[in-house]
């Protein structure tokens, strides 16, 4: 099987030849560029020019074609081509490297020592209903060199025979809503300021289904998997009450979901969310998701992928279950090797199934470790 047969025939709940592999598709199954510096000497490449970098914010590595090739990689990622289209206006002084997104939103990163852009401020923190409408809103379609896009796309799908995945704008609905009016006034304003909260988490909704609308009719052919992120989640459970989030966000990724389907019928929406979400997996079922990533295995009832497969296998494939927080990072190259195995074992019986880690691969993963999954899937994942 080529790669793209393979994935799509995983994403069709049928077993192809092998577990697909993704590393480095999308913003959240990617490699620090530290960790992917490291996994080039490990594989005698160190004299490599880097690419330019996946994702400001994260500073994740763009992998080489043949750095893929050489790991077994079945999926790539149209940012790769295109870059991120919320990434906006940079700076620096002294101390720190500036970022500030199409959304307004301030992001930094140490000079010395440091290895992510975090956030540092949220321009509508405090603000009232009017301040809201005021906002000066990104335009998403606006920037868009929409030929280049088509281009690069039909590009893509022609010169390589990975499944492809298509990005949507920005981040998710919820993270965006939090991270634009900071977390304490943003939390406190789903509960208590109804017409403020409806309004942005509208605004929201509706300027990403306008960059939808106007990249899938060029794109869509060429794609097989629309990508969208919404950590809905924390380690042990929801962030709000199940109930809010039926009522308040949910509905709105429906919404989204099923606009990606009228434009492009063959995408699989595949849905990042961090955390606990064990008793929310048929909401997201019901509202059009179709893969659901990263699978985090350390959370409050996410640790039984044998139970996830069983519950939700037959309408839902499962994307990553390789331990991050602990195995990655601090376990020895067999313990990762065991690692994937239970999870290839519990996962992908029947298809539904992508071997990749949970969220990106940090910078302090030794090489050892990731050569160690890639090892553990030449010798586990054959049907």
């Amino acid at each position: 099987m080529t790669s793209r047969e393979r994935v799509l025939t995983a994403l069709d709940h049928r077993e192809p030849d092998r577990v697909p592999f993704d590393l480095g598709s999308t913003v959240v199954s990617g490699i620090h560029q530290q960790a992917y510096l490291n996994l080039l000497k490990e594989l005698d490449e160190s004299e490599r020019k880097l690419l330019p970098v996946l994702d400001i914010k994260q500073q994740l590595a763009t992998p080489h074609e043949d750095i893929l090739n050489r790991l077994g990689v079945d999926v790539v990622g149209l940012l790769r081509c295109i870059g991120r289209g919320d990434e906006a206006r940079t700076d620096e002084d002294d101390e720190f490297c500036y970022m500030y997104d199409a959304w307004g939103i301030g992001w930094r990163m140490r000079k010395a020592g440091g290895l992510y852009y975090d956030m540092f401020t949220h321009p509508l923190e405090g603000a009232a209903l009017d301040d809201a409408r005021a906002y000066p809103w990104p335009d998403p379609v606006a920037d868009l060199d929409l030929a280049g896009i088509e281009q690069a796309a039909r590009e893509l799908n022609e010169n390589n025979d990975r499944a492809i995945v298509v990005h949507n704008f920005g981040s998710g609905i919820l993270e965006l809503y939090l991270w634009l009016l900071g977390f304490e006034y943003g939390f406190m304003s789903l509960a208590i300021d109804k017409p403020l909260a409806g309004y942005v988490l509208g605004k929201l909704t509706e300027i990403k289904m306008q960059y939808d609308e106007a990249i899938l009719p060029l794109v869509g052919e060429y794609a097989h998997i629309f990508y969208e992120a919404d950590d809905i989640a924390d380690q042990t459970s929801p962030l709000l009450n199940p109930e809010m989030l039926r009522e308040m966000i949910i509905p709105l990724h429906k919404q989204q979901n099923e606009n990606v389907k009228r434009l492009a019928p063959h995408l699989k929406v595949f849905f990042h969310t961090d955390g606990a979400i064990f008793d929310l997996i048929p909401d997201l079922i019901d509202c059009g998701v179709d893969i659901l990533n990263p699978v985090q295995v350390t959370a409050t009832g996410m640790d039984d992928t044998a139970r996830l497969k069983r519950e939700f296998g037959d309408e839902i494939t499962f994307w990553g279950g390789v331990d991050t927080q602990r195995i990655m990072s601090l376990g020895t190259a067999q313990e990762v090797k065991d690692e994937v195995k239970r999870r290839i074992d519990d996962l992908a019986p029947g298809g539904g199934y992508v071997l990749n880690t949970v969220h990106n691969i940090q910078g302090d993963v030794p090489p050892e470790n990731i050569m160690a999954l890639v090892e553990a899937l030449e010798e586990y994942g054959w049907y």
